[in-house]
């Protein structure tokens, strides 16, 4: 069942007043209910349960945004985050979705666009992927599709839920070339507003987690990627 606005709390952490006002007034006139913080300080005493979104600006004085979204990971904090910024370089998206950030917005931004950012978000996290039963493995690389639990070579491997569905999706389809629009769709559930090379930034990340296994994720220049069981692993 789709969740109606009205009945999403959304938090809005930016140092900058005007950019707290446009976003609070827009967002309460599509229905949502709208708090704000002017600090990562702030925003640490307000956060609540009943907080589904925090839309987070990276640069503020004090607490960056970086390091509070990784603060709330940390502390098991799973509330979906959606990074404000001017840095949208490819190793500040690298560091963003390191954090278990859900998505990076660049400054300036449009409101149409943020606005379907959160639709898009608040769709994957309220939407469960379809889960199987069972051990999925590969040599040392065991993906539990009953618990979301990840291993390689008898260690746990700590993946954020996209990083999850990336490795299900190549594993269950070993071989199999999938587009970086192919993936997006399924390991997003995407709505056509996150940038393909998202995926790459995801799929760099997730070979550094999975270690001596990296090399089994190929990428088909033109083409994709794909899950080959049979490369090297490095002892």
């Amino acid at each position: 069942m789709e969740t109606k606005n009205d009945s999403i709390r959304l938090l809005v952490v930016d140092d900058e007043a005007d950019i707290r006002e446009i976003l609070q007034f827009n967002l309460e006139n599509e229905g949502y209910l709208v708090d704000t913080a002017d600090s990562a300080e702030e925003a640490l005493r307000i956060l609540s349960p009943g907080h589904q979104l925090i839309l987070l600006d990276v640069m503020m004085g004090g607490i960056s945004g970086f390091k509070l979204a990784d603060q709330l990971r940390k502390d098991g904090n799973q509330t979906p985050v959606i990074f404000l910024t001017a840095r949208n370089t490819e190793n500040d998206m690298l560091t963003g979705f390191s954090t278990g950030a859900d998505d990076y917005i660049a400054k300036p931004f449009s409101i149409k666009e943020v606005v379907a950012r959160i639709k898009s978000v608040l769709k994957r996290f309220h939407t469960p992927a379809k889960e199987t039963t069972g051990l999925l493995r590969i040599n040392d690389l065991v993906i539990d599709t009953r618990t979301k639990m990840i291993s390689v070579d008898g260690a746990r491997v700590e993946l954020t839920k996209t990083e999850y569905n990336i490795l299900l999706l190549l594993m269950q389809n070993e071989g199999e070339i999938f587009s970086r629009s192919d993936i997006l769709d399924k390991a997003w559930a995407n709505d056509g507003i996150v940038l393909e090379r998202t995926v790459d930034v995801h799929i760099t990340r997730l070979r550094k987690k999975i270690g001596p296994y990296a090399d089994c994720i190929v990428n088909r220049t033109g083409y994709g990627y794909l899950f080959n069981s049979t490369c090297h692993k490095d002892s």
